[in-house]
Formats: C-alpha cells, sequence, structure tokens
C-alpha cells in the first residue's frame, strides 16, 4: 500500500516547492517597493538640497547687493558687479544641476536594482513550480513502479532465480525516468 505515501510525500514536496517559490517572489516583490521607497526619498531630498542652494543664493545675492550698494557702487552700470554676481549666479546654476543630475542616476540606479529584484523572484517562482511539477512527476513514476511491480518469483521455485514471463510486461515510463539516464 505504498501508493498512498508516496504520491502524498510527492504532493507535500511539491506544494512545499511552489510555496517557497511564491514566498520568495513576495519578499521580492517586498524588496523593490522599499527600494523604490528609497528612490522617492532620495528625490525628495534632492529637490530639498536644489531649493536649499537657490534659497542660499538668493540670500547671498541679496547681501552682496546690500553690501556693494553700501560702498556706492552702482549695481546696474559697474561691470566689475555685474560680472561678480554672474559669477554667483552660474556657481549656482552649476551647483544645482550637479545635484540634480547625481539624484537622477541614483534614481536610475534604484530603478535598475528594484528591476533586478523583482526577476530574481519571479525566477525563483518559476523554479519552485518547476520543481513542483519535477518532484510530482518522479513521485508518479516511484508510483507506477511500485504499482506494476517487478517480476514475481514462484513458489514454486526451488533455485531461488528470478523466473520471466514468456511475455515481457510493458511498463510506462515517465519522462522523469526516461532523462534519468543522461
Amino acid at each position: 500500500m505504498a501508493f498512498p505515501f508516496a504520491l502524498l510525500a510527492a504532493g507535500v514536496s511539491a506544494g512545499g516547492s511552489i510555496l517557497g517559490g511564491i514566498a520568495a517572489n513576495n519578499a521580492a516583490k517586498l524588496n523593490a517597493f522599499n527600494i523604490q521607497t528609497e528612490k522617492t526619498v532620495g528625490e525628495a531630498e534632492a529637490l530639498q538640497r536644489h531649493n536649499d542652494r537657490l534659497d542660499l543664493y538668493r540670500s547671498n545675492l541679496s547681501a552682496n547687493i546690500a553690501s556693494l550698494a553700501s560702498q556706492g557702487r552702482d549695481i546696474g552700470s559697474d561691470m566689475s558687479v555685474t560680472a561678480f554676481l554672474e559669477n554667483q549666479k552660474d556657481i549656482a546654476t552649476t551647483d544645482t544641476a550637479r545635484s540634480d543630475f547625481m539624484a537622477s542616476m541614483q534614481g536610475m540606479s534604484l530603478d535598475a536594482q528594484a528591476a533586478a529584484v523583482r526577476s530574481e523572484g519571479k525566477a525563483q517562482l518559476a523554479s519552485g513550480i518547476i520543481g513542483a511539477l519535477g518532484t510530482m512527476a518522479s513521485g508518479l513514476s516511484n508510483y507506477q513502479d511500485t504499482k506494476i511491480g517487478g517480476a514475481k518469483v514462484s513458489t514454486g521455485n526451488v533455485s531461488g532465480k528470478i523466473k520471466s514471463s514468456p511475455r515481457p510486461v510493458h511498463r510506462p515510463r515517465s519522462l522523469v525516468t526516461l532523462l534519468k539516464g543522461y
């Protein structure tokens, strides 16, 4: 009566493989979500750095204009003052552009990480399903071997050697049994 236990064991093992694949896929989805959340936080921080740098520029611009005006310099017509203020503007623009670019690169890197984690989870799910199919095929093959049995030993055979029937017994073979030899 090995039949129910062999198939039951194969079914439990196959179910475990599938559940393991599902759990791995769900964990990967959660990790990908966490990576995307990290990206969103990074984007918010980058925007805050951008705005802080522009606020600093505006504050410095006001302070520089006030300082230059208190020295009696004409802000509109003095070329050295205009060049100084333009240079400060270029520095602020370059700083914010560099910060924005680095945030964009970090965001793309996090997107790639999240995609890789999701892909790995899908692969683990597929592996669990394929493993389950292999386990069930193997269990079914073992059941078929047990159910059909080997050649019978005759009770009247004194020598103890196995007698074969005049006609060979046809045994259906599963794909797993056939591939075991390769």
